[in-house]
């Protein structure tokens, strides 16, 4: 099970990284973004214009009522004022709708680039990584980056860009009404700002803090529900919950002292907006008794003023966003700096696979600093059946790791047809070679494209073909859905021999000239083992085949069999060579009867 950590590492962000990645998602949608912010403009300066007309209609209202305005006039400028105020009303609601239509094309798209992007940097990353990273931390970070791409982009054009416009306009509309008042504009504006962004750089590193602990429990969630079995055999239940209910706890408190910022925040920024509403309204107060300005300007001021606070308040919720998606950004963007520490040589050509021959030379490898394979040397020839056979640790499954290249030997070289297996694309290796592995892992899909996995060219009859070897025939004929039946979250509906059939026929299907049986029929009964034995026979004739077992009843036959212990080749030979000497193999002949390795 995961441990739980008392307190996550604090990693330091670079906003400047983390845009520049950003941008590089945004740039092949740079037009349709600065379509948006067009439509938000026009409609900035039409929510300018409208109160203008306010203006007016009010400056007009007073001459009428001061009797300096004949009525038809009054009638004329009501009209006109009408009129444009309906003409506004369609622009702005054609701006609006273009706004959306043209910010939604942007961010699905950047989005799906974005998943795209690091799903396939993923899945490409060594299995080293993936054995040393929680599956549920990264589908908790690709999901948050999607999230976090929307976010950022909703910041620009609903919350940055509309209040740069809204200054950029109001401050050119009040500059002929009342200078003064633009400077009062632009110290609340300023110190608005500045207070809230002063909080935030503090909410923002304990944002990164949540996400950290927020990460180990969708981790921690991930791990309970692949382990689920164990769970229940050995009766964890509570003691499993009581470990959840501990790290969802530290990931409430952490989010509780996020969130708690933003009473400070609030609180500060009504106090800034009340002191220059008050200043505001002073100065303008003091020109209309002086007679500088009319009613109608001094409501002008007022509304326009007014009209800068949601834009003002939509900016800081809007930084608020933007830090919390820089934090987002960050948590993901940090796998791409992670490099593939199985490289491809630049323009390895592809492995094509006509003999089947395999070489280990030499070959030494440790994991973790721990010596696991010493100077093993192994000749496989073309259509030859060797066998790997080892107490648990002497190394039988390193050597097939390294025969896929799942790690690089740190000495020594392996050949598959005198093809050097690190000169060739690590893809077209994997994709030549043929495995049953010991554990047999579903998709959460039908028992048929599970199957068809392996070969996607196949025909539906090959693929029946490869079912009927298996013997999963009339085990599929019970199923209500027949072979269109879902196996589960790891082929969890299907029993472990049901499973391992389903990996006999995936192996079948794919039709390669090297085949790798790993306990291969380890899950099966005896009487299903001893049918598909036969059958087996069949599928090893024209292949090179890599046997590993415990079960020595089912290597005797093999050309070759290689006995492992630390890493090193401690006897070789056929069976009847093997029994015949003293050595390990004997004594784990005499132990078994027939049996397994124990």
């Amino acid at each position: 099970m995961i441990s739980i950590k008392k307190k996550p590492k604090r990693r330091p962000i670079s906003i400047r990284r983390n845009l520049a990645i950003y941008w590089s998602f945004l740039k092949p949608y740079t037009f349709l973004f600065v379509l948006a912010l067009l439509a938000i403009l026009m409609i900035s300066v039409i929510h300018v214009f409208e109160r203008y007309l306010f203006k007016y209609a009010i400056d007009g209202s007073t001459q009428f009522g001061e009797g300096t305005l004949a009525s038809s006039a009054f009638l004329h400028l009501l009209f006109l004022v009408a009129a444009f105020y309906l003409a506004s009303l369609l622009i702005k609601a054609l701006m609006n709708w273009l706004q959306f239509y043209f910010i939604h094309k942007v961010e699905s798209n950047m989005i799906l680039d974005l998943k795209h992007h690091f799903f396939k940097h993923l899945v490409y990353l060594s299995h080293k990584f993936h054995t040393t990273h929680k599956s549920g931390s990264l589908i908790s970070r690709i999901i948050r980056g999607g999230g976090a791409v929307e976010n950022m982009t909703d910041v620009l054009v609903f919350n940055i860009a509309p209040l740069l416009f809204e200054l950029l306009v109001v401050s050119y509309a009040l500059f002929s009404v009342d200078r003064r008042t633009i400077f009062v504009i632009f110290f609340t504006v300023a110190a608005f700002i500045a207070y809230s962004t002063f909080i935030q750089y503090y909410q923002r590193r304990q944002q990164s803090v949540a996400n950290v602990h927020e990460d180990t429990e969708k981790a921690y969630i991930s791990d309970v529900f692949t382990n689920v079995d164990s769970i229940k055999y050995f009766g964890k239940e509570n003691s499993i919950t009581s470990r959840f209910h501990t790290l969802a706890s530290r990931t409430k408190n952490a989010f509780f002292r996020t969130w708690n910022y933003n009473q400070w925040s609030y609180a500060g920024q009504n106090i800034i907006v009340g002191l220059g509403t008050f200043f505001l309204l002073f100065l303008s107060f003091k020109s209309f008794l002086r007679g500088d300005i009319t009613v109608g300007t001094l409501v002008f001021v007022y509304t326009t003023y007014n009209s800068l606070l949601g834009p003002l308040y939509g900016f800081m919720n809007g930084m608020g966003n933007f830090h919390r998606s820089i934090v987002n950004f960050d948590d993901l963007f940090q796998y791409g700096t992670i490099s593939n520490d199985i490289v491809d040589k630049l323009h390895a050509p592809k492995l094509n696979i006509s003999k089947g021959q395999i070489v280990f030379k030499d070959v030494s490898f440790s994991y973790y600093k721990s010596p696991v394979l010493h100077t093993f040397n192994l000749t496989i020839h073309s259509h030859e059946k060797v066998a790997l056979i080892g107490h648990s640790g002497s190394g039988k499954s390193t050597v097939i790791k390294l025969l896929y290249r799942l790690y690089d030997v740190d000495q020594g070289a392996i050949f598959i047809d005198v093809k050097n297996i690190k000169d060739v694309q690590q893809e077209s290796l994997r994709s030549a070679l043929s495995i049953v592995p010991q554990e047999c892992v579903l998709f959460d899909d039908t028992i048929y494209n599970n199957i068809a996995f392996s070969n996607s060219r196949a025909s539906k009859r090959e693929v029946w073909q490869a079912i009927r070897f298996a013997q999963l025939d009339k085990t599929i004929a019970q199923f209500p859905d027949k072979d269109q039946t879902i196996v589960g979250e790891r082929g969890v509906k299907l029993s472990g021999g049901e499973k391992q059939r389903v990996s006999l026929a995936r192996a079948l299907l794919a039709n390669k000239k090297i085949l790798i049986l790993d306990e291969a029929t380890s899950s099966l009964d005896s009487q299903t083992e001893h049918d598909i034995q036969q059958d087996l026979k069949q599928l090893m004739k024209g292949r090179t085949v890599l046997i590993i077992a415990h079960r020595l009843s089912t290597i005797m036959h093999a050309d070759k069999i290689v006995v492992l212990d630390k890493g090193k080749i401690i006897q070789l030979g056929t069976h009847e060579q093997l029994i015949r000497q003293k050595g390990k193999y004997r004594t784990l002949w005499r132990l078994q009867q027939g049996g397994y390795i124990k």
